[in-house]
């Protein structure tokens, strides 16, 4: 942190946000965990992966893990973190498919984004789910997602820059996970874990407000898990 030039202030008052990514990170780190732990040979694809450190926290020994960003945040990645045989760093837009080309088929892959699709438009989501799908038959998916109505509130006023002072608009969003389904029809929806169902202490006023499955439904993300059959 000390190295990046970024105020990262902008966060300070933001408590629900900060408990929403340790939530995220938590219950991915898990999922990630429980699908290694049957498959101690997977490969995961970690799409987006930013600054991520989950390779260092779920490794067994065993398993690729390939890590997909803009060249210029790989260029950053590089400057904290190492390749090794079984972590690449592949630094590519999700859109330029031919990152597909690096991965070395696996009979059991795991692919994850957060924090990444609800900035595109429901176009380009389709369009990246159709690849996966065709890509990689049989591979499971762990997927961040935000409510329609969040995604219809930002096109009335731009949430995320007024908030955190950001160049990000929220585009695209369902109200339940099994929504996924509808992306692409070889996409088969297995469950789904909403944030304001863990560590209901820290969310304060929220904890109260999510008892009301309305509320709950148009404010809070979700991790979606789902299979390409």
């Amino acid at each position: 942190m000390d190295q990046i030039d970024y105020d990262f202030f902008k966060f300070k008052n933001q408590e629900p946000t900060l408990v929403s990514v340790a939530v995220r990170t938590e219950l991915l780190d898990k999922a990630a965990k429980d699908f290694i732990g049957k498959y101690p040979n997977a490969a995961i694809i970690n799409i987006g992966c930013g600054l991520d450190t989950r390779f260092l926290r779920v490794d067994n020994g065993k398993i690729c893990w390939y890590d997909l960003d803009l060249p210029e945040v790989i260029n950053i990645r590089k400057q904290f973190f190492t390749e090794s045989e079984r972590h690449k760093m592949i630094a590519r837009s999700v859109f330029d498919y031919s990152w597909i080309n690096d991965i070395n088929i696996n009979e059991h892959i795991l692919i994850i984004a957060e924090g990444i699709f609800m900035y595109l438009t429901e176009q380009e989501v389709k369009g990246i789910m159709d690849k996966l799908a065709a890509a990689f038959k049989g591979s499971e998916m762990l997927l961040e997602t935000t409510p329609a109505s969040l995604v219809k509130q930002n096109q009335k006023q731009d949430l995320i820059k007024d908030q955190y002072q950001i160049e990000a608009r929220l585009q695209w969003g369902i109200k339940k996970g099994k929504e996924i389904e509808k992306l692409n029809s070889h996409i088969k929806f297995i469950d789904d874990w909403h944030y304001f169902d863990y560590h209901k202490d820290r969310w304060r006023i929220i904890r109260w407000l999510s008892l009301i499955p309305t509320f709950k439904y148009r404010f809070g993300n979700r991790i979606v898990h789902l299979k390409f059959i």
